[in-house]
C-alpha cells in the first residue's frame, strides 16, 4: 500500500496500573490508539510509526484496513509506486486483492494467506481490488505492515513471496484458534523467511480465553482488531496497539470474542528515515530514490500501466 499523507497517531500515556493485588506483572509499556481516517473512501487505522514510538521490532507501519464494504468491486486500487528498504507484508481476513509488481509477479491476494515483498533496492507495485474476485457485497478487511530491513540489508534484490492459508501452522485449543503468519509463536514455526528475527500471528480468542505473553521475543505488541482483552487490569479495545514490555509474564484475558495480531521481533539496528513510501537508515538514499522515480527509472509494474507521481512534499 502507498504511504498516505495521514497524520501520525499520537500515543496514549501509559494507563494507570490496577492495584498489585489484582495483577501479578506490569506487562504493559505503552499504549497506541490509532487516529482513523478516510482515504477517498477507504478507512484505515495506523497504529505505527506513532508520534512517540517508530517501530516494534522490525514493524515500522502498521494499517488496518477496513472493514470497508466493495462498490462495484471497487474499494482500494492503489496505483504503481515504489518502496525501498522495506518488506511489505499483506494479510486479509476478507475481500481480495490482486498484486502486480516489477518483478513480474501476478498474486491474488486471498484470505489467510501470507504475502511478503521485500523491496530492499527497488520495487514497484500496485493493489487493486477490481482486478481480484470479489463477490457481489463483498468487503475489504485486513492488516498491512511495512517491516524496516536490517542496514546489512537494505539493499538487497527485490523479491516476493507468496504462501497460502494452508501452509501457515495453526494454534489451536483452550479458547484459542490461529495462525502463525511469520516467525515462531506457541511451539509453530510458519515456512516464511525473513532478513531479521520477526514474529507474527492471527489469534481468535473466545470469551475468557487466556493468551500467554509470548517468550524470546525482543519487543512485542499485541494488536486488537475486534472484541476486547484485559492485561494489566485495565481493559483494551479494538483498534488499540499494547506493547508489551520486555520480559513480562503473564497473559492477556478475552473479555469478548476477540482477534488479536501479536507481532514484534529484534529490536531494530537503529531509527529509520521514513519519506512517502521509502524507508531508509540514509536520508541521501531516499533523495537518490526520489529522483529515481521521478525520472522513471525503476523498473514498470508489469500489467499496469499507470502510476502515482512522486508528491510534491
Amino acid at each position: 500500500m502507498s504511504w498516505q499523507p495521514v497524520p501520525e497517531p499520537a500515543c496514549s500515556e501509559k494507563p494507570a496500573v490496577a492495584p498489585p493485588d489484582q495483577i501479578a506483572d506490569h506487562a504493559v509499556e505503552q499504549v497506541i490508539v490509532p487516529r482513523v481516517r478516510d482515504l477517498g473512501g477507504f478507512e484505515v487505522r495506523r497504529a505505527l510509526p506513532a508520534a512517540r514510538r517508530q517501530m516494534v521490532g522490525p514493524f515500522i507501519f502498521f494499517d488496518q484496513m477496513g472493514p470497508s464494504p466493495l462498490i462495484d468491486g471497487q474499494s482500494l486500487e492503489v496505483r504503481p509506486h515504489p518502496h525501498i528498504g522495506l518488506a511489505t507484508v499483506t494479510y486479509l481476513f476478507s475481500g481480495a486483492i490482486m498484486h502486480r509488481d516489477s518483478l513480474g509477479t501476478v498474486q491474488e491476494i486471498a484470505p489467510g494467506a501470507v504475502n511478503l515483498m521485500t523491496a530492499g533496492s527497488g520495487i514497484a507495485h500496485s493493489e487493486r481490488t477490481s482486478q481480484a474476485h470479489n463477490l457481489p457485497g463483498a468487503e475489504i478487511f485486513g492488516i498491512q505492515t511495512w517491516l524496516a530491513l536490517p542496514r546489512e540489508h537494505e539493499e538487497t534484490a527485490p523479491a516476493f513471496v507468496h504462501h497460502g492459508a494452508e501452509a501457515l501452522p495453526t494454534i489451536a485449543g483452550e479458547g484459542l484458534d490461529g495462525r502463525v503468519i511469520i516467525g515462531s509463536l506457541y511451539g509453530r514455526k510458519a515456512p516464511v523467511e525473513t532478513l531479521s528475527p520477526t514474529a507474527y500471528a492471527d489469534i481468535a480468542m473466545a470469551r475468557g480465553a487466556r493468551l500467554p505473553l509470548p517468550d524470546g521475543i525482543e519487543e512485542c505488541g499485541l494488536y486488537v482488531v475486534s472484541g476486547a482483552i484485559a492485561l494489566d487490569g485495565q481493559r483494551f479495545g479494538d483498534g488499540t496497539l499494547v506493547v508489551i514490555r520486555p520480559g513480562a509474564r503473564g497473559a492477556a484475558t478475552a473479555l469478548d470474542p476477540s482477534r488479536v495480531m501479536v507481532l514484534g521481533g529484534d529490536a531494530m539496528d537503529g531509527h529509520r528515515h521514513i519519506w512517502w513510501n521509502f524507508v531508509s537508515s540514509s536520508k541521501e538514499r531516499i533523495e537518490d530514490a526520489k529522483a529515481d522515480w521521478k525520472a522513471g527509472r525503476f523498473d514498470p509494474v508489469i500489467g499496469d500501466d499507470e502510476f502515482i507521481p512522486l508528491p510534491e512534499r
